[in-house]
């Protein structure tokens, strides 16, 4: 299962180092640092995969030979503003721009009023009756070079399946009947002998997916550990009032640019993760119980190089207990993250935190890791569980004062986002 994984996060990777090396790509300077951070990511995906399942790297010297000649790159390129003869960025293929006919399609998809070129219904009344054989439709579609955006109504009902959107499916786009109403659920896990990758219960690869309307879960609980509801690693997706549950591994934010308005992330342990340039913005975060020996830690990025674009951004959010877990909080530590690789990078801004943070805010990973190197900030939060006054007092720790120091984490510079949400018709917040 494993290397299974892996085959898929080369393959995924292979395509984007293939744009950069051709004779006439275009693209910009922020696309090479993504793509190249994104290739980063599925190889240190691959080896943690392996890592998983008992393999150890140190018996593959290629593995590290690319590690090096990825970081060297990524080095390379973010010392510099230019590579190759152009750097003019042509975005997703077939990515809406304003101006054309895709304008606002995302929020303004009606399912009374509205045309999907594919319908899923659980009762028959669709072309189908599982995801997955939309899916496969969508390949014989995408297979015959079509570029255009493609709908996806997927109907109220529980979806038990596991979904995949490939890399070669571009530019889909789901729609749910309503968060709790179109639920796609499963229950793979580690503890049963998957990947954390594998036991995704919904993975993301196609460039420009977007998602509105929907519940994405997985069932298997805090006992089986890493239990994925969600893993994207697509550039330029956007999900917009959804909903992810889960425990520990909730949203798998795997890799390139993301972005998540309106929605809902249930979790417990590390359940915001991964290595993407991901903002959260307008979200509900919800803290569930753990089992009796855990804390809760809401996110663990995986930046490991200090070129890499990534990190995660939560603006404007809230986050407080689920409802189950209100009343128990103060027997349980809950933290706003932890460093899950030597560089990793959280901001939390403008957000109201309730009482159950614990008044240091953040916890380490082992020891004195990454405690000099990685980059934590919080800016402007509010309520009780906001007080910086007990907070940790490590070098990467910081409490931002200025609006300068925040806005090179927000929408406009951290994912270029005014380049390709706006034409969503999303709600969204480019600045402070």
């Amino acid at each position: 299962m494993a290397i299974v994984d892996c085959a898929k996060l080369y393959d995924q990777a292979e395509a984007r180092l293939v744009r950069l090396v051709e004779k006439n790509g275009e693209y910009s300077h922020e696309d090479v640092l993504a793509w190249l951070s994104g290739a980063i990511t599925s190889h240190r995906t691959c080896l943690d995969g392996l890592k998983e399942r008992g393999v150890d790297e140190q018996v593959h010297p290629m593995s590290q030979n690319l590690t090096i000649v990825l970081n060297e790159a990524l080095a390379l390129h973010a010392k510099k503003h230019t590579f190759g003869s152009k750097t003019k960025s042509k975005g997703v293929e077939g990515r809406p721009r304003r101006g054309n006919h895709f304008i606002g399609q995302l929020a303004s998809w009606n399912p009374a009023t509205s045309r999907a070129d594919i319908v899923v219904a659980r009762d028959g009344s669709g072309n189908y009756r599982t995801i997955k054989e939309a899916v496969d439709a969508l390949g014989r579609i995408k297979g015959r070079g079509n570029e255009r955006r493609v709908i996806v109504h997927v109907k109220a009902g529980v979806y038990d399946e596991r979904v995949e959107i490939p890399r070669n499916l571009k530019n889909v786009m789901f729609v749910g009947d309503g968060m709790g109403k179109t639920v796609v659920t499963g229950r793979r896990n580690v503890i049963d002998g998957g990947t954390t990758v594998n036991s995704a219960t919904f993975r993301v690869f196609g460039d420009g997916f977007w998602a509105r309307d929907m519940t994405f879960e997985n069932t298997a609980g805090p006992q089986k550990h890493q239990a994925v509801a969600l893993m994207v690693a697509s550039d330029h997706s956007l999900f917009y009032r959804c909903s992810f549950q889960g425990y520990q591994d909730t949203l798998y934010a795997h890799s390139l640019r993301q972005f998540y308005r309106d929605c809902h992330i249930y979790g417990t342990v590390d359940f915001i993760f991964g290595n993407a340039a991901v903002v959260l913005q307008n979200c509900d975060i919800f803290v569930r119980k753990p089992m009796n020996h855990q804390a809760n830690m809401i996110t663990a990025q995986g930046r490991e190089s200090p070129y890499e674009n990534t990190g995660i951004s939560i603006h404007g959010s809230r986050i407080q207990p689920a409802p189950e877990f209100v009343g128990l909080t103060q027997s349980v530590k809950t933290f706003l993250g932890r460093p899950w690789k030597k560089f990793s990078r959280t901001i939390i801004a403008k957000s109201d935190l309730d009482g159950l943070i614990h008044p240091r805010g953040w916890t380490n990973w082992e020891g004195n890791f990454a405690l000099s190197t990685l980059y934590y900030a919080e800016y402007m939060n509010t309520g009780v569980g906001a007080s910086t006054r007990a907070r940790v007092n490590w070098p990467g720790f910081h409490v931002l004062r200025d609006l300068k120091e925040v806005h090179p984490f927000m929408v406009r510079n951290f994912i270029q986002g005014e380049s390709w949400i706006l034409s969503t018709g999303v709600p969204v917040w480019l600045e402070m």
